[in-house]
């Protein structure tokens, strides 16, 4: 029978993760010890040795250290002083189950420790801990630590699921991210479905990932990895909803972002991008909200094209919907017998 685990906040761990490792430790000889030390990162410095750099110290390979490193943990976990330890490793054990059972490494560290030297610590026991399963970083997913094999596998499901339905036009609240998510995992405990826990299984992969605005989508698009300000310019209108001027466009890149934005160069790269359109004097919209592409000309022509010839009235009425322009400046335009013509029932069409 499962032991039903009842997620509440993470808890504070009562031991010393330094003084477990040494007591730990103790049980090796000395050079088998330095290995783990080094490889670790357990010393007076917490920056962790390669087996190359291990294996030069030693005049030995580095299969030669991988070998020590083995023994060591085996020694390690045969000693009494590892069964001493156990109420350690069970709550180490009780802190993953707290965060979801399975936890990116990145993000359980700090968990358990602020401090990035007894992080290393906790490291070694994680990786020294019978319980504790680690899978390596893969081009799917980050370096992941888990108990229950099951739990870890259906988590995986559905977020390769998950990101499947995706492509790269797609931003989703984080809200709705979560919502999609459980839609896709099949039998895990209720406490398991909980926000906070949710959002650490997202956090373990790679391909999706969050923009500044809190938005959610696929790793790969301009639209979660804005690099320009073009990009940014994109996120500040589908944030506002609605056309805004350039110069606000401007403004809300430096609030949101951070990023210095010249009015000028804002407006250029607005120009340039066929995600925009203007749409009044300095207004731009989003293409993706069905706003016809061109000027004022245009627009009257493209109605023309689909709806047949038209009156005055209905053309005008038409056009203020794609701009926001003066009626008399579409007046002017569709005037211009060089570009439309009015036929004796007063309507107008596109001249030949």
């Amino acid at each position: 029978m499962n032991k039903t685990i009842t997620i509440t906040t993470p808890p504070a761990l009562t031991f010393k993760p330094k003084q477990v490792v040494k007591r730990l430790l103790s049980a090796l000889p000395d050079r088998a010890r330095d290995v783990i030390v080094s490889r670790y990162g357990l010393g007076e410095s917490s920056k962790k040795m390669t087996l190359e750099a291990i294996g030069k110290k030693y005049g030995v390979t580095r299969e030669r250290v991988r070998q020590i490193e083995n023994y060591a943990l085996m020694s390690i976990r045969k000693a009494l002083a590892y069964q001493k330890e156990k109420p350690v490793f069970s709550e180490l054990e009780q802190l993953i189950h707290s965060l979801g059972g399975i936890i990116a490494e990145e993000e359980l560290l700090p968990h358990a420790s602020p401090d990035k030297s007894a992080q290393n610590h906790i490291h070694f026991l994680l990786v020294v801990g019978e319980a504790f399963k680690k899978e390596k970083e893969d081009e799917h997913f980050k370096h992941r630590w888990y108990i229950d094999e099951s739990l870890a596998g259906k988590v995986r499901d559905a977020l390769r699921k998950l990101y499947k339905s995706l492509n790269d036009n797609d931003l989703v609240s984080e809200l709705d991210i979560i919502a999609q998510f459980l839609t896709h995992v099949e039998d895990v405990a209720d406490h398991l479905k909980h926000e906070s826990i949710v959002r650490r299984y997202l956090n373990l992969s790679k391909v999706i990932a969050k923009n500044p605005l809190g938005e959610w989508g696929l790793h790969t698009s301009p639209n979660i990895r804005a690099k320009g300000m073009r990009d940014y310019a994109f996120l500040v209108l589908r944030k506002h909803g609605s056309p805004i001027h350039f110069r606000e466009v401007a403004k809300s890149i430096e609030k949101l972002f951070g990023r210095k934005a010249h009015v000028a160069t804002t407006h250029n790269e607005l120009i340039k991008d066929s995600r925009f359109i203007l749409v009044g004097r300095g207004l731009y919209a989003l293409a993706e909200w069905g706003y016809m592409s061109g000027v004022v000309k245009d627009v009257i022509r493209k109605i023309i094209e689909k709806s047949g010839p038209l009156t005055k009235e209905d053309i005008v009425s038409k056009v203020l919907k794609e701009r926001y322009v003066k009626e008399n400046t579409i007046l002017v335009n569709l005037q211009n017998p060089k570009f439309f013509k009015k036929d004796k029932e007063g309507r107008y069409s596109i001249a030949q």
